[in-house]
Formats: C-alpha cells, sequence, structure tokens
C-alpha cells in the first residue's frame, strides 16, 4: 500500500473521541469558556487525571492539593491547555495497537516531549514542543494498525525504536512513520506547527528559514520545533537502546544542532531531564 492509498483508507486513521472534539471546538472559540470545557473534561476521567497530576505538581508548587478541574484549568493558560488537548486527542485515540510495546512507546514519547520541551525552554513556544515530541510518533502506531504483516516483518529485523527504524521504512515502503503521521495530524485539523513536526522530523529542513527559503538558521517557529524534535527523538531512541556516551557521541546530529546554535551536551547529559518512569506512562495506557 502506498502513502495515498493508505492515507485514503477510511479505516487508517482513527476519529478524534468525541468528548475531546467538543473541548478542541470550545478552545478554538475567539472567547472560550472554561466551565463548559470543565464540563465537557469531566466526561473523560484519563484527561481529568492528567490535569489535575499536573496541577498538584512541583511545576505550580501550590500550598495545597487542586481536587476539581475549576481549581485545575485557571492555572494553565489558553494555549497550554489547547496543547495538551490535542496531545490527549492523540493518546486516546491511539491508546492500544496491536504489535507495538506501549509501555515502552509511551515512555519514548514521554522522554522525546521532555527533552524537546528543555531545548524549547528559552523560546516562547515550550509548550508545543512538549505536544510536539508527545505525538511525533503517532505515525508508527497508525502504520501498525493499517500494515500489521509488513510491520510485524520489518519489527523483526529492526525495532521500532531503533535509530534506523525510519529509513529502513522508506526502503521497505517508499514513505516513513513521519509522513504518515502528518497526514493523520493534517486529516484532524491540527495545527500546523504539529503538522509541520510529525511529517519532518526525521529530515529536519535546517538552513530553512520559510518553505523554499535558504538561510543561516531556522528561525521559523515549525522548523526550530522540528529540528528540536529530531534532537530529542534520537536521543530518547538512543535511551531505549541504552547507548552509551561514546555510541551516543558518534551519532549525534551535528548539524541539526549546530543549527539551533545547541551544543552536544544540551542534548548528552544524562540528567538533561527526570527520565519517565513507569507511573508516569501508566495514564497513557
Amino acid at each position: 500500500m502506498d502513502l495515498k492509498q493508505l492515507v485514503h483508507d477510511p479505516g487508517a486513521f482513527p476519529s478524534i473521541p468525541r468528548v475531546i472534539a467538543l473541548v478542541m471546538n470550545e478552545l478554538g472559540r475567539p472567547d472560550p469558556d472554561l466551565r463548559r470545557i470543565s464540563a465537557r473534561l469531566k466526561e473523560d476521567p484519563v484527561m481529568t487525571a492528567r490535569l489535575l497530576a499536573i496541577a498538584n505538581s512541583s511545576r505550580f508548587n501550590l500550598s495545597r492539593g487542586v481536587s476539581s478541574l475549576g481549581e485545575a484549568l485557571p492555572l494553565f493558560g489558553l494555549s497550554e491547555l489547547r496543547e495538551m488537548v490535542h496531545a490527549a486527542a492523540v493518546a486516546s485515540a491511539l491508546r492500544q495497537v496491536g504489535g507495538v510495546n506501549m509501555t515502552q512507546f509511551w515512555r519514548y514519547s514521554l522522554n522525546t516531549a521532555k527533552l524537546a520541551r528543555k531545548l524549547a525552554m528559552v523560546t516562547p513556544y515550550a509548550a508545543t514542543a512538549f505536544t510536539a515530541g508527545l505525538v511525533h510518533a503517532a505515525g508508527e502506531l497508525i502504520m501498525h494498525r493499517a500494515l500489521p504483516r509488513q510491520m510485524a516483518e520489518l519489527d523483526a529485523l529492526v525495532p521500532v525504536f531503533d535509530l534506523r527504524r525510519a529509513a529502513e521504512e522508506k526502503k521497505l515502503l517508499g514513505y516513513s512513520y513521519a509522513e504518515v503521521g502528518g497526514a493523520f495530524a493534517r486529516s484532524w485539523k491540527l495545527p500546523s506547527p504539529l503538522v509541520d513536526v510529525l511529517e519532518h522530523h526525521v529530515e529536519p529542513p535546517i538552513g530553512l528559514t520559510g518553505p523554499g527559503q535558504k538561510g543561516e538558521a531556522p528561525t521559523s517557529q515549525s522548523v526550530a520545533l522540528t529540528a528540536m524534535v529530531h534532537l530529542a527523538a534520537w536521543r530518547a531512541r538512543g535511551q531505549e537502546a541504552n547507548l552509551n556516551f561514546s555510541e551516543l557521541l558518534a551519532s549525534f546530529p551535528q548539524g541539526v544542532a549546530s543549527a539551533l546554535h545547541l551544543d552536544s551536551q544540551q542534548v548528552l547529559d544524562a540528567k538533561a531531564i527526570d527520565w519517565t518512569s513507569q507511573q508516569e506512562v501508566l495514564s497513557y495506557l
């Protein structure tokens, strides 16, 4: 099945969960109503649990615990809430996929998200970087849903989180999970920076300031985000493969890091993030 056939296969892409779709619609209004959003989110216990967990985390350092969505939602800006809902939509729609170790998938995705956010911390779009990192590999799940036989054969040769995975998918099918993820994000009408990251993070368009325009470094939001997620995903795959420092350094994407004015230590540092625990993964399963 070529990419065009997969994109037009009615069973390939999952639909947006009803509750999340309604919340996304409300957040798209000029003046979203937090009470209406709270009422909708209460119908989704997983999303409610995630929001409460974040509200009660050390990030907000509140003197007393937050026990309701009514208390939690005002802590988040609307922009961040939109990002969180986009991520929840993808996670809910692709919760269980045959042939993929879902615990490992969400551990890898959360590590990518955390590192992407860290790399974007001095920019205005750290929240978007986290979301992009979290959902960047959605295409892998979709390919396992739509092409179980081909993916099983490839899995036996090259593990899902191997650094060579995207290249091997292209050899086999002519496209990789990145192109599939981009098409999926576009079909859901997700924001264009997310579409760009999903579609191009395997080969980030470094040196571009915009589509078809040459420059010295990525300056647009989507191009910079794409490069950051590329680095974060590379590092998270190295973590899954238990690569040591020398092995990581040997395959370090220096060109991408240089375009973002990052040195290798910012990405290779073993303490760059709090690596995802089993407990953190549970809410995604």
